[in-house]
């Protein structure tokens, strides 16, 4: 079955996000294992997926920026809808933020909300998914919102 995850970080030894979903969802667990035993803060200038995206060293599709956030598809969807919103100042997750992020958690929120209803979402409605740490199957240490719809999502929503 083809696995439903978002994008990898390509450092964690685990290859590409193509090459996990060609490998399937026990792949998908197992770099979300070796996650979990790597999982660190990381600076702006970070090694993430997301880092190499803000620098135009990945193409992404994009669907939002400004000056705080961006926004793209995930490039393997886990609904037909599937918008990634990350801040361009790296916060290695949501267990790592400040109060001095604060700020930056609305800007996110607000972005998440503009590009659900720029995809048409805000009609029917929509679900934000923040992941933190490796129980929360975060693979990507750079904070980011799942937005996600286009179907009816059941819940709980797992993993």
């Amino acid at each position: 079955s083809k696995a439903t995850v978002s994008v990898l970080n390509w450092e964690r030894g685990a290859g590409s996000p193509l090459t996990m979903l060609r490998r399937g969802a026990g792949a998908v667990r197992r770099a979300a294992a070796v996650g979990a035993r790597r999982w660190h803060a990381v600076g702006p200038e970070g090694p993430t997926i997301f880092g190499k995206i803000l620098r135009g060293e990945l193409p992404a599709d994009k669907v939002y920026e400004d000056d705080e956030v961006l926004a793209f598809h995930d490039i393997a969807p886990a609904a037909p809808v599937h918008i990634l919103v990350i801040p361009k100042r790296c916060v290695a997750g949501v267990s790592r933020a400040a109060p001095e992020d604060k700020a930056l958690l609305g800007a996110l929120v607000l972005a998440a909300q503009r590009v659900a209803a720029q995809a048409g979402l805000d009609r029917t409605g929509y679900r934000l998914v923040v992941n933190d740490g490796p129980h929360g199957c975060q693979t990507v240490d750079h904070l980011h919102i799942h937005v996600l719809g286009g179907k009816q999502l059941t819940w709980p929503p797992g993993c």
